[in-house]
């Protein structure tokens, strides 16, 4: 199958998986045996305002009409109304998603840059101490609670040391600059606004690292186990009896092969940072899309939950697609089908 074929091809399946999503936390949402409106009124509301309220929400609306209006909506770009905010799903996801955005990037491009040389020097050198200090680096990340860490962190170079500020993006006393993409540290460099940008830039270090370390132990582990499996192929061994220097056979031989399952937990592994890393956000009091979710369960806002839902779907589905893309490049050999 032609590349730009499957490229349709996995389109159409996003689109049908993302199809699937939308009925599924629908049904889900409704089989609930709880009611939003009382939840958001409280115990105390007369039967009249709960009433009142439902109606003008729709949910005193036979369920199919309802998932009819909800799919309208949807493909309007009308993700619904918050009861919890009293804002529109698409302006509240608007506002949180970018922050969420700009600490998974953050996170992974740590991961990246720290797990992949750790996984190739470890394989190289294998049973060696290199190998043993890379392997106790991943299990140590693998192992620690993401909450136990931030915690950690904070009180060392927060309040201990003084050297990072404290939760947060930005410190108090410093006006954000205009907004335009959401994300806190590119509309201070757009706005030419450099001490908002180190700030905000010191702010995403902690949190990122924590979610970084995380991503690092999968990153390390798997590229290890890849570069060991290649390392063994007839073709490195053919490359080293020509008399290549090392340094070739490993990073322009072995490596590029290598990435491919890598390139793969990498691609999962961002995409799971971007629906929101809720113990993180918490500790860091960051406001992303894991906070907002978890404050949408908490209060029974189903079209936020059922907004946050299709975002995090949709988000997964791009991860895939770019990892597949990815493959043709690291491995022209592949051939879809």
């Amino acid at each position: 199958m032609h590349f730009y074929a499957y490229i349709v091809k996995r389109l159409l399946l996003m689109l049908g998986t993302i199809s699937g999503v939308l009925v599924i936390t629908f049904v889900i949402s409704h089989l609930i045996p709880a009611d939003p409106i009382s939840a958001v009124l409280g115990p105390q509301a007369p039967p009249e305002l709960i009433e009142s309220v439902r109606h003008e929400w729709g949910f005193d609306r036979p369920i199919p009409e309802q998932f009819a209006i909800y799919v309208w909506n949807i493909l309007h770009g009308n993700l619904g109304k918050s009861l919890r905010t009293n804002r529109g799903v698409a302006d509240d996801l608007r506002q949180f998603f970018p922050a969420t955005l700009e600490l998974a990037t953050a996170a992974i491009i740590i991961g990246i840059f720290l797990g992949i040389p750790l996984g190739i020097l470890s394989a190289v050198h294998r049973d060696r101490l290199t190998d043993h200090v890379a392997r106790l680096f991943s299990l140590f990340g693998l192992s620690m609670p993401v909450f136990w860490l931030g915690l950690v962190l904070l009180f060392l170079f927060y309040y201990r040391l003084g050297i990072l500020p404290g939760p947060g993006q930005l410190d108090v006393y410093l006006i954000p600059p205009p907004r335009v993409t959401g994300v806190l540290t590119i509309d201070s460099l757009l706005a030419g606004d450099t001490e908002v940008f180190v700030d905000a830039l010191r702010h995403l270090i902690l949190p990122a690292f924590v979610l970084g370390y995380f991503s690092t132990a999968s990153i390390v582990r798997i590229t290890r186990a890849s570069m060991l499996e290649v390392l063994r192929q007839e073709y490195i061994k053919t490359a080293r009896v020509k008399g290549l220097r090392e340094r070739v056979v490993i990073l322009r031989h072995a490596l590029k092969n290598a990435l491919i399952p890598t390139v793969t937990v990498v691609g999962l592994t961002y995409g799971s940072l971007l629906e929101g890393a809720v113990l993180t956000e918490t500790i860091f009091a960051w406001p992303g899309l894991g906070r907002y979710m978890t404050s949408a369960f908490i209060a029974l806002d189903f079209a936020a939950i059922m907004g946050g839902t299709l975002l995090i779907a949709l988000t997964y589905s791009l991860a895939n697609l770019l990892v597949d893309i990815t493959y043709a490049f690291l491995n022209p050999k592949i051939r879809y089908g």
